[in-house]
Parts: C-alpha cells; sequence; structure tokens
C-alpha cells in the first residue's frame, strides 16, 4: 500500500499551482498567483526559478504539508529533446536543458526545475511525465515540403496519453489496441492528433502555433503573406513570433484572449465572436478528417478535451461536420493535475518504469 505523499507541480503563465496527493486522494490543492508585473521583471531563468520555488515552499510550509513525507515531486514537462512517452526522472541534464533553454522557453520549463530543487530540500525524487516533446511520428508525417523544414511533435501530451488510456478502461479495451483522433483545446494552442495501437504517429506543433488557430495562437497562416510581413521591416523577429504565439487568433479578431471576456461576448450574441468561434470549430474539424486519412478511416473514437467544449454551439459545429467518422467521447476539461498524479502514483506502485533522460 502506497503511503507516502506526492507533491504536483504546474507552473502557468502568472501562477504555479501545487497540489498534495497521497496514493490517488487530494490532500492540498492551491493556485498561488503571481503579479504579472513581478513575472515581467524576472527575465533571467534563474531568477524565474528562484522565485517560483521560494514562493511554493513558503505556500507549503505555511499550510503545514508535511514535506517529509513527500516521496516524489512530479512537475509539468516543458521542452526538451524529442522523447518516448513514459516518465522521466529529473536528473542533471535535464535541467541543464530546461535552464538554458536549448529546445526553446516556455513557462512548462519551470516544472522540471522546480521540482528538482524542492526534491532537493526534502530529499524526495523529481520526476516528469510526458512533457510536451513527446514523439512518436511516422515518419512520412515529418515531411513538410521542403527538406530544410522538419514537422516537429510538440503537443499536449499529458493530456491526451491520460484521457486516451482513461477511454481505453472505461470501454474495456486496451490503448495499444485502438485508434484515436484526439482534439485537445488549450488555453495556447489546439493540438489534432492520430493515435494509432498506443503511439501518437501524427500531430501538428501546437508550441509553434501551427494546426488550428485558438484563443492567442495564429495556426495555420498563408505562407507567402507571412513571408512578406516578415521581411517588411514594420516587424521584428520577436514582435512576429509574440504576433502569432501570443496575440493571435481569438485575440486578434476579438481584440481580447481573455475567455470570460470571449465568453460574455458569445453569450451576448455578438456576431463576429460567434463567427469566429465557428471558424474554430470549422479548423479544428478539418483537422480531425486530416487524421481520419492519417488512420486510413479506421477510428475507434473522436475525443475531444479542453474546456472550449462546454460550448454546446462549438461541439455542435465540430459533430455536424465530422461526426460521422466515429463515436465521440467527450472530456470537457485538460486535468493535468490529476495525469501528473497519477503517472507518480505508478511510479510508486512499481507499475511505471523511470526513463533516463541522456
Amino acid at each position: 500500500m502506497v503511503n507516502n505523499d506526492i507533491l504536483v507541480i504546474y507552473p502557468e503563465t502568472v501562477s504555479t499551482q501545487i497540489a498534495l496527493y497521497k496514493g490517488t486522494s487530494l490532500l492540498f490543492l492551491k493556485n498561488i498567483k503571481h503579479k504579472p508585473e513581478v513575472i515581467q521583471e524576472l527575465k533571467i531563468p534563474a531568477k524565474k526559478l528562484e522565485f517560483r520555488t521560494n514562493e511554493v515552499m513558503r505556500e507549503l510550509e505555511e499550510n503545514d504539508t508535511g514535506l517529509k513525507d513527500i516521496e516524489i515531486v512530479v512537475g509539468r514537462g516543458g521542452l526538451l529533446k524529442p522523447l518516448n512517452t513514459g516518465v522521466y526522472e529529473v536528473n542533471e541534464k535535464m535541467v541543464d536543458d530546461l535552464r538554458s533553454g536549448a529546445i526553446g522557453w516556455h513557462h512548462t520549463n519551470l516544472g522540471g526545475l522546480i521540482a528538482y530543487e524542492i526534491a532537493a530540500k526534502t530529499g524526495a525524487r523529481p520526476i516528469l511525465a510526458d512533457p510536451v516533446s513527446v514523439d512518436e511520428m511516422d515518419e512520412i508525417a515529418r515531411i513538410s515540403g521542403h527538406p530544410l523544414f522538419e514537422r516537429k511533435s510538440i503537443f499536449h501530451s499529458l493530456n491526451q496519453k491520460f484521457f486516451a488510456r482513461k477511454y481505453a478502461k472505461a470501454n474495456h479495451k486496451n490503448y495499444e489496441e485502438i485508434n484515436l483522433i484526439m482534439v485537445t483545446v488549450g488555453m495556447g494552442g489546439i493540438s489534432v492528433a492520430a493515435h494509432k495501437n498506443g503511439r501518437v504517429v501524427d500531430v501538428n506543433n501546437a508550441y509553434d502555433g501551427d494546426g488550428p488557430f485558438s484563443i492567442k495562437r495564429s495556426g495555420n497562416l498563408p505562407v507567402g503573406d507571412l513571408i512578406k510581413m516578415a521581411y517588411s521591416g514594420k516587424y521584428t523577429e520577436a514582435e512576429m513570433i509574440k504576433m502569432i504565439t501570443k496575440e493571435g487568433g481569438y485575440a486578434a479578431y476579438l481584440g481580447t484572449g481573455d475567455i470570460h471576456e470571449i465568453d460574455i461576448l458569445m453569450e451576448k450574441g455578438d456576431e463576429k465572436a460567434l463567427f469566429i468561434s465557428d471558424a474554430c470549430a470549422y479548423a479544428v474539424s478539418k483537422d480531425i478528417g486530416a487524421m481520419y486519412a492519417v488512420l486510413k478511416g479506421k477510428v475507434d473514437a473522436i475525443i475531444l478535451t479542453g474546456n472550449i467544449f462546454h460550448s454546446d454551439r462549438f461541439l455542435d459545429n465540430v459533430k455536424n461536420r465530422v461526426g460521422q467518422i466515429a463515436d465521440f467521447a467527450l472530456y470537457p476539461s485538460v486535468n493535468d493535475i490529476e495525469a501528473l498524479a497519477e503517472n507518480a502514483f505508478l511510479v510508486m506502485k512499481g507499475e511505471l518504469k523511470i526513463q533516463e533522460y541522456v
């Protein structure tokens, strides 16, 4: 029987979520909100890490969470080199890659770094589970149309693996024996993936804005126009990246990337907001159709995850376009905290093997 505790670390843009579990039972959950201006001032990764680690430790100590009982600290995985699915120990090599941004910098890089720091203070074991760089793509899916540009696998791997296995278990099937099309609508990008017998054989790069446009990402853009804009002299490289990854999508069309403000506009019947929502559902449906082709028409289910699927209008739009492909399974949440805790719990039970990052 597993008695020791699991600490989950989930960094977001201006907050850090932490959760304490005993086995599968949630003991403590807290979303530590940071002042945006403070986060903005912390430009150096080492400063970001120090600040957030101290905030987490302070919260744990103030709530008397029993640091000595923590056996595993599991962090949200950031940008790492391509990896197989599974659980990885946060070792010095991983810390170096996360801290330096060797593959790229994202606030989720702090997940593994904070886990490593807290594990050092408590004697726990630091791990990551299914980081965004999980890469199981078929070689043919990497071909972009030019040898200098290879398609990459950076997507909501933790969310998709968690709900894929949950769906399989609920339907008395093995994940490794079924084919799924999965859609994850996050606060950033949208991942649409083909899961074939337990492998994600094709998926868009949601991190760079590839795929359907989302709340703040532009998604697929006309390449010729994008090149012309990049060389127009009006924008720097940083401004272009910000435009397509943080100020695109709904935010660009509606003037707000706040999901609550967007919901209010739609509830009031704002025609432009409703039209953009319909366009997003249209784009998602097109990518589902593409993954149907990837799986050669052999699809056991289409799984939809993300808060946007609380919207009946959005959901109905997708179902009306691609509902004939397969049955739908709906999980209208992200639930990464529970997913991380479950992976750590399976490690503690000896049902998941920890892999080495090299």
